[in-house]
């Protein structure tokens, strides 16, 4: 601090004493003039607002909800004015569509509805009159290899859907019981793998192009392999 200027003071009392100059040539302790003066000194410093990190804690704070209470003034955004007579395009699409598509499609749906409600059909599975088997059909009766040819492929949709609602069962029945499927779900692994036996008997190896004449064949070629089995199981 250079001579001959005096040191700034650097005390709270000495800076709010009365007839403080700036300079702290004279300390004293802050009294008072007089008891109501002291009273309004002391709650001007209780009421101060806080400082530092109290100040920072109470600048975060959420504002209060209660819009009745502190309502939120108006917005200062304006509102966007149509500065042109030519209609929206994608507004006139959409009335055309509705009066041209929607509203008669919908007119005829419900028409169509009551029509149904009021005669209502019931749905079956269809059943097909069993024919006689490829291996029953005379030699050039070509109507019957055409029915068995046709009976044969249906049995063997039938079966493709018996093999895959078991295997949906298992499969059900191993996301429901987790580590416990080995013991619950042996029922349904036993019955998968009968039936996939059976279909694989009958219908495996058979190719793209299998029919019932192929399929004949097979059973017959597999028939003669288990009497051959047998036969020379007995000697």
């Amino acid at each position: 601090m250079p001579r001959g200027r005096a040191r700034p003071c650097r005390d709270y009392n000495s800076q709010h004493a009365p007839g403080h100059s700036g300079a702290c040539a004279e300390r004293r302790p802050l009294t008072p003039p007089s008891p109501a003066a002291g009273a309004v000194w002391g709650a001007a410093i209780f009421f101060a607002p806080p400082a530092g990190p109290a100040a920072a804690a109470t600048a975060a704070m959420p504002e209060d909800s209660d819009w009745e209470a502190y309502k939120v003034p108006p917005t200062r955004t304006p509102v966007s004015e149509r500065t042109t007579s030519v209609p929206n395009p994608v507004a006139f699409f959409q009335t055309v569509f509705n009066y041209v598509v929607d509203t008669p499609v919908t007119f005829v749906r419900e028409w169509i509805e009551r029509q149904q409600a009021k005669n209502k059909y019931y749905y079956y599975h269809q059943k097909f009159r069993r024919v006689p088997d490829l291996s029953e059909c005379l030699e050039g009766d070509y109507l019957c290899f055409f029915e068995a040819e046709a009976q044969w492929r249906r049995d063997r949709m039938v079966d493709q859907e018996i093999v895959e609602i078991v295997r949906e069962r298992l499969g059900a029945c191993k996301q429901r019981e987790g580590p416990n499927q080995f013991q619950n779900c042996a029922k349904e692994a036993e019955l998968l793998a009968q039936v996939t036996k059976a279909y694989q008997d009958r219908y495996g190896d058979l190719g793209v192009h299998g029919n019932a004449r192929t399929c004949l064949m097979k059973q017959k070629h597999r028939m003669m392999e288990e009497r051959k089995a047998q036969a020379n199981a007995s000697q």
